[in-house]
């Protein structure tokens, strides 16, 4: 078998947190139509991300999207890999934040059937791994349009 080259990968990410990244983006999009996060922080102590919304979220968009994290991470939903050549991507799979020099073969990850996207870190085997999901807290960016969630994970 022809070994794959792939980009290069210099972060040593903590495997639940980077695959609660992933979950959160997914709920995210589907709770406020927004797009991935434009800036994250993931740590294995906490974490933080932001999101261009077009509102403010309420504290029960909050608690629901603490909610969904947390259903999704009982779930067990299986995290599996996919290798594409990037002229052969599923439909909606965007290249833009990877680096210009990224290679033409693609690792996409997928955790069951709720989020899709190119990755090459490292992730957990299923959802349920990951532990619970809490929001430590949020700041809203009324000039900037932007949602910054901090959240733990206790394992």
């Amino acid at each position: 078998m022809e070994e794959l080259l792939l980009n290069e990968h210099h972060k040593e990410e903590f495997p639940p947190a980077h695959t609660a990244e992933h979950l959160l983006n997914q709920t995210m999009i589907r709770l406020f139509g927004c797009e991935r996060s434009f800036n994250a922080h993931i740590e294995r102590k906490k974490s933080k991300m932001s999101f261009h919304l077009d509102r403010k979220p309420s504290r029960q968009d909050e608690k629901m999207i603490e909610q969904r994290m947390n259903e999704l991470i009982s779930e067990d939903l299986p995290v599996t890999f996919e290798f594409v050549h990037r002229e052969e991507l599923p439909e909606g799979i965007q290249l833009d934040r990877l680096p210009e020099d990224a290679s033409e073969t693609i690792r996409l990850v997928r955790i069951g059937d709720y989020d899709v996207c190119p990755c090459i870190g490292k992730h957990v085997r299923s959802t349920s791994q990951i532990g619970r999901f809490e929001l430590l807290g949020t700041n809203w960016d009324e000039e900037q349009r932007s949602f910054r969630v901090r959240f733990k994970l206790i394992v």
